[in-house]
């Protein structure tokens, strides 16, 4: 019965692991900064929020909103929410896990 059980639990631990979803990539957070500076200051500067003064760039504030992850920054700024536009169509998927990686390096600082 244990090594049934083990080898039920060894075959689920390796679907798991083998087949879930691939991590994102981090980006360039050098080129980040270039397409942050370029396309997200005017509302992100500093890691401020313009429009939404609560919902800045600052980790404290990634994670209380579920943002503090490249996952969730990627979709936030690939699809857009609210009063944030979508990128998808301005910036390359590449550019935005640049950004991506960019804003999550900065994040402590700000």
């Amino acid at each position: 019965m244990r090594k049934l059980v083990s080898v039920v639990l060894l075959t689920i631990a390796v679907f798991t692991f083998a087949l879930g979803r691939p991590a994102l990539a981090e980006g360039d957070v050098a080129n980040g900064a270039k397409i942050f500076s370029a396309n997200c200051t005017v509302c992100h500067a500093g890691g401020r929020n313009l429009i939404m003064a609560p919902k800045t760039l600052k980790k404290d504030a990634l994670e209380k909103y579920g943002m503090y992850s490249l996952e969730a920054i990627t979709t936030q700024v690939t699809k857009g929410k609210g009063a944030m536009p979508a990128f998808a169509g301005r910036l390359k998927a590449q550019q935005i896990d640049d950004v991506a990686s960019y804003v999550l390096s900065q994040a402590e600082k700000w």
